[in-house]
């Protein structure tokens, strides 16, 4: 017995460094990462890194966190990775089949912060090998929930949720039942169009888009922040994280970013995940769980803000919103359909080829084809997910190139 209550006293004297994986290394997510498990002694170990086109700030991060396996997407700058790794006994290695090897590395949690599509199969192949997965990916739930919630379940996975309001969300559940659930609500900041009128929205250029005004993420979910995409997609990962129906999820607009969530329940109580606007909180809060470690992330203060407001959000200045809503409502094929047009939209806005306002309308193009033409059955399979979002991103390039928009941006 007084050997037991010492060994409680002192839980850290024996513990092993927690074996992680980050893919997406050099993302804003990863830096963070990169950041808490810098600043966290021995209690964590690298086992590898995954990056997308950057050999050099691969390599950075793999030294700096003492990586044994370092592997980056674009095979084009593999020479480069394997140079500024000379002299260290990390594996350089380069592809899509390399990225696939860091996320099978043997680990206690892998960080899944790779933007976009591109994150799907890696993270996928993480929850394969039953790892326990924080998700900082938003597409592989809204492209492919039902394949993801399946493999984990099967496989004995599990799904850490990284964004700040699914954290949150996740937080205030702790172990409620969920029949007593009555209501989950996502905050959004507003972004940095939520004075502007609806005209100013659609005439906003890229650098207008890019100026978020609490938050520093990559480009595509800052550009998706500012026009309230971003909310809808978190509401059908919030459907596929916590088996809650579409009508038990909403959205209020909070610009302060201080509450990321909150939970009501059937009994009038409600509880909310509050903390200052640093994803720090939620990522430490991933990579320690079940228990808490203390990261230099910074502190909640609400006598300096002095006033916190919630205001209903305006789905026809900000229709993308409303379309991913009905998207979840529908639900079938029609999210992994709005997920492609929306990457293609946003992309060809970044290039300055379609004003910020037709994103959202080249997204409802692209779900109304596909409601008209029959192609709604949900994808179960990865593969079949991946099939539909490759058919989708093909058509809506081919139609957005012969939109009188595209072509007036275009000349």
């Amino acid at each position: 017995m007084e050997t037991a209550g010492k060994a409680r006293r002192n839980p850290a004297a024996q513990e092993e460094p927690r074996r992680v994986v980050i893919l997406g290394a050099t993302g804003s997510i990863g830096k963070s990462t990169a950041q808490i498990i810098a600043g966290a002694g021995s209690a964590f170990q690298v086992e590898a890194v995954a990056g997308g086109r950057d050999p050099l700030a691969l390599a950075q991060v793999a030294r700096a966190l003492g990586a044994k396996f370092a592997a980056l997407a674009d095979p084009a700058g593999y020479s480069r990775l394997k140079d500024a790794l000379a002299g260290t006994d990390i594996i350089p290695a380069s592809g899509e089949a390399a990225v696939i090897d860091a996320a099978l590395t043997p680990a206690d949690i892998v960080m899944a912060a790779i933007a976009g599509t591109a994150g799907v199969r890696p993270t996928f192949a993480a929850l394969s090998a039953g790892r326990t997965v924080a998700l900082a990916n938003k597409e592989c739930l809204v492209c492919a929930g039902t394949a993801f919630t399946c493999k984990a379940a099967s496989a004995g996975a599990r799904l850490l949720p990284v964004d700040s309001e699914h954290n949150a969300i996740f937080q205030a559940l702790g172990s409620a039942a969920l029949e007593t659930v009555e209501m989950i609500t996502l905050t959004a900041s507003g972004g940095p169009f939520w004075t502007w009128t609806g005209e100013a929205i659609a005439r906003a250029a890229p650098e207008q888009a890019l100026t978020h005004p609490n938050w520093s993420m990559g480009p595509k979910v800052t550009v998706d922040s500012a026009g309230l995409m971003n909310k809808g997609l978190e509401l059908i990962e919030a459907h596929h994280l916590f088996a809650v129906e579409a009508e038990r999820l909403s959205v209020v607009v909070h610009p302060q970013s201080v509450v990321h969530g909150l939970v009501s329940f059937t009994d009038g109580s409600v509880t909310a995940g509050l903390a200052a606007p640093d994803m720090k909180v939620p990522i430490g809060h991933c990579l320690s769980f079940p228990q808490r470690r203390a990261t230099a992330a910074r502190r909640l203060d609400l006598t300096a803000i002095g006033r916190l407001t919630f205001e209903l959000p305006d789905f026809a200045r900000f229709p993308a919103l409303r379309i991913a809503t009905d998207t979840l409502r529908t639900g079938q094929g029609l999210p992994t359909v709005m997920n492609a047009a929306n990457e293609v939209a946003v992309d060809a806005f970044l290039r300055r080829l379609i004003p910020f306002g037709e994103i959202a309308r080249i997204v409802e193009q692209a779900c109304e084809a596909a409601l008209a033409g029959g192609a709604t059955r949900e994808p179960v399979t990865l593969e079949d997910a991946l099939a539909l979002d490759t058919a989708v991103r093909e058509k809506t390039r081919s139609s957005m190139r012969q939109q009188p928009a595209f072509l007036a941006q275009a000349r």
